[in-house]
């Protein structure tokens, strides 16, 4: 059966439709526009929102886990928790994101991970009103030991394509993002080939130089992990890999605004650098989120969170943010409308992943993915593959 969405306004989000109309049937999006322009169809569901405003579902480039478990323990109730809690918080797509970890771990975790993907592949346009797994991000083992975070020294790896085959292989295939630091010898190599196979490269965890950075670029990476976060510091006379990232317009950039992993005056900073179409918004969120102060993991580095704050042994270790909570602070401290702020968190990560056709967008044809705001964009409601209102 055919449903109609009414509602006072649509963000696609590259158009704003006042008093919007969408209209789905199995999962999929089939008209949309406004209420003069679209007859309602003989027979289908009529939803009025009222005063809300329908957006696409959030799309998630960079999350560890949250409801107390992490993605790599790989089990179905540990993802369906993580699924559940971030659907709730507007998420209908997501990349479960690894940590670097012992290599028979990490196999280990991607044979899980990958297999759980193809079965929820299976199932259609819906997965039970769950955020749907799009393919592993992987954040490492091949990271700066210099920028490393809290990435375990002993557990880095030095890039290479026959172990990232080792990793595709357990994982099925199911990897679209990979983390690197190009400075690393034989990172271009594996840059290369990562891309040859549809992966999206992210420089991150690096202290690359300038011309290690644009090196890098040229090899095939297109976008940055956790901008500012675990890179060489930006230096008027040393610009480093933030010269790079902030100022090609060929790179898109992911940043943590949740007021701690960076400040807000530099998140305002950034977000003027990338513009509406280069900046991308994650959570980097831990087993913690959702959850109250205590002791966690990230795969298997037991961290501490209090006040907000995720931290192992003193260094700051993902977060606990959700990513409806990155858009309202977007604009709280840039000052940018929910429009444009929605926009980083849908539209652009979809275009990373290149699923924008499909994903992160109001359109004929594209997946019946919506978020309900409020006009402060707080989640009403969300929908995924026309499930969920």
């Amino acid at each position: 059966m055919k449903t109609v969405l009414i509602a006072r306004e649509i963000l696609t989000p590259l158009d704003r439709i006042q008093h919007g109309v969408i209209v789905f049937e199995d999962g999929c999006v089939t008209e949309v526009g406004t209420r003069d322009c679209i007859p309602t169809p003989h027979g289908c569901r009529v939803l009025d929102l009222k005063d809300a405003i329908i957006a696409p579902g959030f799309i998630d480039l960079h999350i560890h886990g949250g409801a107390g478990h992490d993605v790599m323990e790989g089990d179905d109730a540990a993802l369906e928790a993580v699924e559940s809690l971030i659907a709730r918080h507007g998420v209908t797509s997501y990349c479960p994101t690894t940590v670097t970890a012992a290599m028979d771990v990490t196999l280990g975790s991607l044979g899980k991970l990958g297999r759980f993907i193809e079965r929820m592949a299976s199932h259609g346009p819906a997965n039970n009103g769950r955020a749907r797994p799009l393919g592993v991000h992987l954040e490492g083992p091949f990271l700066s030991d210099a920028r490393r975070g809290v990435h375990p020294p002993n557990h880095l790896q030095a890039p290479s394509i026959d172990l990232f085959h080792q990793m595709w292989t357990a994982a099925i295939g199911r990897v679209c993002v990979l983390t690197i630091a190009p400075e690393l010898p034989g990172a271009l190599e594996l840059i290369h080939e990562a891309k040859r196979r549809g992966v999206v490269v992210s420089l991150g965890h690096s202290n690359a130089d300038l011309c290690e950075a644009q090196r890098g670029i040229s090899a095939g990476a297109r976008h940055a992990t956790h901008t500012f976060n675990a890179m060489r510091n930006l230096d008027h006379r040393d610009a480093g890999i933030l010269g790079s990232v902030l100022t090609r317009k060929c790179v898109t950039a992911d940043i943590i605004v949740d007021g701690v992993h960076v400040d807000p005056s530099v998140v305002d900073l950034f977000l003027r650098a990338k513009g509406v179409e280069g900046a991308v918004l994650i959570t980097d969120a831990t087993s913690a989120t959702g959850m109250p102060d205590g002791t966690y993991h990230l795969g298997n580095i037991q961290v501490e969170v209090k006040d907000g704050r995720c931290t192992s042994n003193g260094k700051l270790a993902g977060s606990v943010l959700t990513l409806d909570r990155a858009v309202r602070n977007v604009m709280d401290f840039a000052g940018w409308t929910l429009q444009n702020a929605v926009r980083l968190a849908t539209y652009n990560p979809a275009r990373v992943l290149g699923v924008e056709k499909k994903k992160g967008i109001i359109a004929t044809g594209a997946d019946a993915d919506f978020v309900i705001l409020s006009s402060k964009g707080e989640v009403m409601n969300t929908v995924i593959g026309g499930i969920g209102i």
